[in-house]
């Protein structure tokens, strides 16, 4: 599953340099694919193609936010979920809604960094 940040994050930034796919941003930040990954291209996003490049919308306008389709909980890169390690209060968590096999985040992982 990916991750989430919680309403209790202080906005502290431990995690944002933490992450190997650069999937954590600052709160109202906009963001893309690319960012701190080697996709080139177009990716599938929501149903629909987008440019890597092209810069999306905050997902947050209070909190650090993580991009649920570039998370990949650290597989492939480290043993343990670096933003959860690093976490001051312990926002990071299991997103509930976002189940997936570590099979699925290693595709993702791949995906990211072909």
């Amino acid at each position: 599953m990916a991750l989430m940040i919680t309403a209790e994050c202080i906005n502290c930034g431990a995690c944002e340099p933490e992450c190997p796919n650069n999937a954590i941003y600052n709160v109202g930040e906009e963001w893309s694919f690319v960012d701190g990954t080697t996709v080139t291209g177009q990716i599938e996003y929501h149903g629909e193609m987008v440019d890597v490049n092209a810069k999306l919308g905050a997902l947050s306008d209070s909190v650090y936010f993580i991009v649920p389709e570039k998370c990949t909980e650290c597989v492939g890169f480290y043993d343990e979920q670096k933003c959860v390690s690093v976490c001051p209060v312990d926002c990071c968590v299991d997103d509930p809604e976002r189940r997936e096999s570590k099979e699925a985040l290693m595709a993702r992982k791949e995906k990211l960094h072909p």
